[in-house]
């Protein structure tokens, strides 16, 4: 079996072993009144099922994307890095007279 999808399916385990934890915490915390909607009303089980799957998808494509994110090089090579933006010229003031202002720049043009 090829490592990415021995890694992938390894996520998807540890991510659905998180959601059913996380599923049962709340159950058992009775958070929202979730434990009243399970076992007292009818097709409850329903609702918990579909909370488990969806937080189950939800953190194992977490697990997964932190997963490949962590498996960079750690020879520390980012890339070449680009200047955008220019320094902007220092601008000098050399007269200040009242109505106008004359402003010579360092950098020659």
């Amino acid at each position: 079996m090829p490592q990415l999808i021995r890694l992938y399916l390894k996520s998807i385990v540890i991510g659905f072993a998180l959601s059913l934890v996380f599923t049962a915490s709340l159950v058992w915390l009775d958070v929202a009144n979730l434990q009243h909607l399970f076992f007292n009303v009818r097709g409850g089980f329903i609702a918990g099922a579909v909370l488990f799957g969806f937080n189950g998808l939800l953190f194992s494509g977490v697990q997964f994307a932190v997963s490949i994110m962590a498996m960079s090089d750690s020879g520390g090579s980012r890339g070449k890095r680009v200047r955008v933006f220019q320094r902007p010229r220092q601008l000098r003031f050399v007269e200040n007279t009242p109505g106008t202002s004359k402003i010579r720049s360092d950098r020659p043009r």
